[in-house]
């Protein structure tokens, strides 16, 4: 049964950029996908959630596609930063045009295209209801956009990480090459980890287990999804606990 209000009032949703490509893939970014995405996020801030949103930028670049190229790590990961940006602007200009109110917050300070990341600023945007969209990672080399999306999660009080994904949860297999593989409804910070099931980097899994920060996984593809999480309707896999 679900609830009337939502079970969270303050989330992250961590959109991969591949999530922007739509369903024929190939990279670059489908305004349709982008589209039915951001009516989503308005049913849920129209629901009273206030949204904190992480976006990668692997339908751009990515930075291994770099080292393959013979460009150096640190080099390649600034580029998927910037990639993370264009990602950011699309997403901006589609809330707006929805009118929904939103601010894209930067690591990489670009004065012209978005406000620079400022913690307490961020808290303040998401108190006046504006959607808020982490651009640019953490803004430093080696760190993944799902270890931003930790970091800001923790750093904004968000009570959950909702990490879009092109599955219904967490498998112990990949699903779409094993049909014999199983689903877990729920797995601890620390299964994750020892399993090795890949589905955040180590380094998010731990920053979210030390600030107690729960993640559910989930299939954006499933439309309605994230609002049935919101009204506390079971769907993917929820990790946390010890």
């Amino acid at each position: 049964m679900s609830s009337p209000e939502p079970i969270y009032k303050r989330i992250l949703l961590k959109l991969s950029g591949e999530a922007l490509e739509g369903p024929n893939g190939g990279g670059g970014i489908d305004f349709d996908t982008v589209g039915r995405i951001c009516d989503e996020i308005k049913e849920i801030t129209d629901f009273g959630v206030q949204v904190g949103l992480v976006v990668g930028g692997g339908n751009i670049f990515r930075g291994s596609e770099g080292a393959n190229s013979g460009i150096d790590k640190p080099s390649g990961d600034y580029m998927g930063m910037l990639a993370t940006m264009i990602n950011a602007l699309a997403l901006q200009a589609a809330l707006e045009a929805r009118d929904v109110p939103s601010r894209v917050l930067t690591a990489i300070e670009m004065r012209p295209v978005a406000e620079p990341y400022i913690r307490r600023r961020a808290v303040r945007h998401l108190d006046k209801d504006r959607v808020v969209i982490f651009g640019a990672g953490t803004g430093n080399p080696f760190f993944t956009t799902d270890t931003a999306a930790a970091l800001r999660a923790s750093e904004i009080g968000a009570e959950v990480l909702l990490k879009a994904t092109k599955v219904d949860g967490i498998y112990d297999a990949d699903p779409v090459n094993n049909p014999d593989a199983t689903k877990y409804d729920t797995l601890s910070y620390t299964d994750v980890l020892s399993k090795k099931l890949g589905v955040m980097d180590a380094t998010a899994i731990s920053l979210c287990r030390e600030n107690k920060l729960p993640i559910l996984v989930f299939n954006l593809n499933e439309q309605g999804s994230i609002l049935k999480s919101l009204r506390g309707v079971p769907i993917g896999t929820m990790v946390k606990g010890e």
